[in-house]
């Protein structure tokens, strides 16, 4: 409960904050309303929320205490007075995933390699040494082996010319599973972590909005659950496959796995039949990968975590006059809603001095007659100068 008030909270700043070029460079809060100048912009072409807050806050100069807004209405979005919530209208699955990989340049990439590695290690295959099955199989298996870096070394490049071949197809291999398979692993956890979310909430009455939303705020916690549940299931495919068709006794089967997924490769215990070498095929690129993608998660989730917890502890401390004296960014020895969002994000760490320093630049520059505020004869006149 209190990481989900971090996070509203912690939302609403960012929302006061993207409203500070108009609150701030576009009107300068006063202490009187009288001084207030000409906007930038016409009123009836303003965001109905800044033109709220910049309301409020002239008329409550006296008090100037920051008020949490209840609501974040989106720039697109209208509301009126008498709308009462009704059902929640039905998302479009882009808006519960984000299609950032591109599934079929991957899978294009992915066989293109294979198909190249597949044919230069079928070419080569009297300079490749070891335990075989069967000539195409045996490429394609070693060119998995070799891109995953797991190198059983029940295969091995025999002669320079299949050694120098082994050494181009390892670098472009991990570039291809490190670049590319991992955005695809990444969008295929996304899509479960969707149904995994749903299964949680099968006896709560949430529409699509509160799995969105959730899914907004564990989104991290979500996906490692996905991947690890998914690396389990494949721990055991692979143990249990061991054990039945390449007759391993369970512990040495266990044992393979283990050096398997985490691309040690030992070479004592590998797949020697044809019909395990094409199981391996597919096993070896998805657990290893899955593995990969779990630590991934694992090491996000824990910096997310310690991001929250500095963003709680930012907004429940006591603000001190060193605060006040921090957050007054004009010198004015007052401190206005703008600075204090400004000096509240800048300890949360979600901006910092650089960012604050070239946007007071941009308005200096913009800001033609020095008053503090711009008008539309202040951008006239600045872009007369350019």
């Amino acid at each position: 409960m209190i990481m989900h008030v971090g996070t509203s909270l912690e939302k609403d700043c960012e929302i006061q904050a993207n409203h500070f070029i108009i609150t701030w460079f576009g009107y300068r809060m006063s202490t009187s309303a009288d001084s207030a100048r000409e906007p930038l912009l016409p009123k009836d072409q303003l965001d109905p929320m800044a033109q709220d807050f910049n309301t409020k806050s002239r008329t409550s100069s006296s008090k100037r205490r920051l008020r949490r807004s209840r609501s974040a209405p989106r720039g697109d979005c209208t509301y009126d007075d008498n709308d009462v919530k009704t059902d929640e209208p039905p998302l479009h699955p882009s808006q519960l995933v984000n299609l950032n990989p591109n599934l079929r340049r991957v899978i294009m990439f992915l066989a293109l390699y294979l198909t190249i590695g597949t044919l230069c290690f079928y070419l080569v295959r009297n300079q490749i040494s070891g335990h075989k099955t069967n000539g195409v199989l045996d490429a394609v298996y070693f060119c998995v082996v070799t891109m995953t870096t797991v190198g059983y070394g029940d295969l091995v490049p025999s002669s320079s010319a299949s050694r120098l071949l082994a050494c181009a197809f390892v670098f472009s291999g991990m570039v291809l599973v490190g670049h590319l398979l991992s955005r695809a692993a990444d969008y295929l956890v996304e899509k479960q972590e969707t149904l995994l979310v749903r299964a949680f909430h099968l006896r709560q009455s949430s529409g699509p909005l509160d799995i969105l939303k959730e899914l907004q705020t564990n989104k991290l916690r979500y996906k490692c659950y996905v991947t690890f549940i998914v690396f389990v299931v494949l721990f055991i495919a692979g143990t249990v496959f061991l054990v039945t068709f390449e007759k391993m006794p369970v512990i040495e089967a266990f044992y393979c796995v283990c050096s398997t997924v985490t691309t040690l490769g030992y070479g004592d215990r590998s797949f020697n039949s044809g019909t395990g070498r094409l199981f391996a095929v597919i096993w070896i690129l998805t657990s290893t990968i899955c593995l990969a993608q779990f630590l991934l998660y694992v090491a996000e989730l824990n910096a997310e975590t310690k991001q929250k917890e500095l963003v709680k502890w930012v907004l429940t401390r006591r603000i001190t006059n060193n605060d006040l004296e921090a957050a007054d960014l004009d010198e004015d020895r007052v401190v206005g809603a703008a600075e204090f969002i400004v000096y509240k994000l800048k300890e949360m760490g979600k901006i910092d001095e650089k960012d604050v320093s070239g946007i007071m630049e941009e308005f200096e520059q913009l800001d033609y007659d020095e008053s503090g505020n711009l008008t539309n004869s202040d951008i006239v006149q600045a872009q007369i100068q350019r």
